[in-house]
């Protein structure tokens, strides 16, 4: 893009863009805060006015709700050169302007050092991964505030897992587990709580770092040492390693996504600053790269995420 790299603050580690391609928001973990863009139909970003946000220190990982408009911002505490073993932080997002302001009683507490949100396709429920303490905390969030409230117990997850994922039905919910190199997978009850699938956690590669889920909701795509690992998810949330797999990517795998139509698929390699492009066979869940792949992005590249041409009123 005209003007691409654009100033992301001291460490950004994280990515997001509301659903309608307007703003875009992005995790600073040093000093901490989030970074707010206004996004140009050629896809430039301009800062945001009150831009940064504050956030405590140590923010991560940032996404926003299904209808734009609410954003969480997790904060992971000692871990990221914060202080404390980190929270939640929400905000309200101005639909004209993009502004963030902070929700009534946030921030909100989880477990140690939250490294990654995923929230269900209806916007009721959040799941927080833990780096430190290996668990996911299920929350309800209010539809009108958008507040959390935790839902029963956490939990157990692998060693450290480091990013987490819903399926598009709001049946399941994938982590992947960078310590213990593998996946854990739950069902949604009705009460939005976890349950653990049968047979997980399920195996990968080392350093397994990233997860998304299809948005037809037949795969999964996870990221580590080796490269992308794609799974099949079966009846029961189950998952089965596709033929190919691991399909080569850059080094240092580290955030992955998929584009909204299922054609596509990128993956943002750390240690080669770059970024891997796939053709993605939603058949059969085979990754093809693309003509050019890999593409140039800056030192430690961490977060990815795919957004829609803007819609602007």
């Amino acid at each position: 893009m005209p003007g691409s790299p654009f100033p992301a603050g001291g460490s950004p580690n994280s990515v997001t863009v509301v659903p309608s391609g307007r703003f875009a928001y992005v995790a600073d973990v040093i000093p901490g805060g989030v970074i707010g863009y206004s996004v140009a139909q050629n896809g430039v970003v301009t800062p945001l006015p009150g831009s940064p946000f504050t956030a405590p220190t140590g923010t991560a990982f940032v996404t926003t709700d299904p209808s734009g408009r609410f954003l969480y911002a997790l904060n992971c505490g000692a871990v990221c050169s914060g202080s404390g073993s980190g929270n939640v932080a929400a905000y309200n997002i101005d639909p004209q302007t993009g502004a963030l302001t902070p929700i009534a009683g946030s921030p909100f507490a989880a477990g140690q050092f939250p490294y990654a949100l995923a929230i269900d396709p209806t916007g009721h429920f959040a799941y927080v991964a833990n780096y430190g303490s290996g668990d996911v905390y299920s929350f309800a969030i209010d539809s009108q505030s958008g507040a959390l409230t935790q839902i029963g117990l956490p939990v157990a997850a692998g060693t450290t897992p480091l990013s987490v994922a819903v399926d598009p039905w709001g049946q399941y919910v994938y982590t992947a587990n960078t310590g213990s190199s593998d996946i854990s997978a739950f069902a949604i009850n009705f009460d939005g709580s976890l349950s653990t699938v049968a047979g997980s956690p399920f195996a990968a590669g080392a350093f397994t770092t990233g997860i998304a889920a299809s948005n037809r909701g037949k795969f999964v795509v996870v990221t580590a040492g080796p490269g992308a690992f794609v799974y099949n998810i079966d009846n029961s949330g189950a998952l089965h390693l596709v033929p190919g797999s691991p399909f080569a990517a850059g080094l240092g795998p580290n955030g992955v996504s998929i584009d909204p139509t299922d054609s596509f698929v990128y993956i943002v390699n750390g240690g080669s600053k770059n970024v891997s492009a796939y053709h993605f066979n939603d058949g059969n869940g085979k990754l093809t790269p693309a003509a050019g792949s890999p593409f140039p992005a800056g030192t430690f590249a961490a977060g990815i995420t795919t957004a829609p041409a803007p819609t602007h009123q």
